[in-house]
């Protein structure tokens, strides 16, 4: 029996790299898991993959940005399921540029999923959270939010966002016995870092004291651990899981 045996957990982004395996994970440890896409298609199939190996899922697409859909999913999954244990905000983009050549909507549009539409999935789920009493939200930040990175002011700028959030929020739910704390990825195999130049993967590698990239799986350890009840006495804080990129 997993440690998040009939839990129920909510993964936003979860149909691809990162996000998929955490969804993944936190099945395997026995949660009952709502997978979140922009698309019905893509949620679906997460789901499906999730069950084929006898985990429990359903796919809801969902539009973060928009709170009203967002609170058609929280109440969609406490209708289902009865209950809303974890919350995994990982859904975001990117529109990199740098800074002099950033427009308007490429600027916008990654604050309003990656800030804002994380705070319309806390602000909904908080309510169910503080009613039961018991609750665990992981945000999914980036490492670049501690140390900037050229041609992503806005990517930076957001999930640095996430964790003031994240501190902010667990503060003011700790009385209610819900955990909030952050996971900042480093440079993780995914389709997104696929299609990266070989000379930006090397000037990566040369940065990661373990010299190597890690893996969506390595995130999903951490996010199941703070899902866990091992977790119930940490609350505020950003792990880096990063291969020593930020030691600070």
């Amino acid at each position: 029996m997993g440690k998040l045996q009939d839990k129920i957990a909510l993964v936003t982004g979860g149909s691809r790299g990162i996000g998929k395996a955490i969804a993944m994970r936190l099945a395997k440890e026995g949660a009952k898991v709502v997978v979140t896409a922009t698309t019905k298609a893509g949620a679906d199939k997460a789901a499906d993959e999730i069950r084929q190996t006898s985990g429990q899922a359903v796919g809801f697409e969902v539009n973060i940005v928009d709170a009203k859909q967002v609170e058609t999913l929280i109440k969609g999954t406490v209708d289902q399921f009865g209950a809303l244990h974890i919350l995994v905000n990982n859904a975001g983009i990117t529109r990199d540029n740098l800074v002099m050549r950033m427009n308007d909507e490429d600027w916008n549009a990654v604050i309003a999923t990656n800030l804002t539409g994380t705070f319309n999935c806390i602000r909904a789920a908080s309510k169910i959270m503080m009613k039961q009493r018991a609750g665990k939200i992981i945000n999914i930040t980036s490492v670049v939010a501690l140390m900037g990175n050229k041609g992503q002011a806005n990517y930076c700028a957001a999930k640095a966002g996430v964790i003031g959030l994240t501190k902010s929020v667990a503060r003011e739910l700790a009385s209610r016995n819900v955990q909030i704390n952050a996971v900042a990825p480093g440079f993780i195999a995914t389709d997104m870092t696929a299609v990266l130049p070989e000379a930006a993967k090397t000037a990566m590698l040369q940065a990661i004291p373990l010299e190597k990239m890690g893996a969506p799986e390595d995130v999903a350890s951490v996010v199941a651990f703070l899902a866990s009840p091992d977790s119930d006495y940490i609350t505020g804080q950003v792990f880096n899981v990063d291969g020593g990129m930020v030691m600070a």
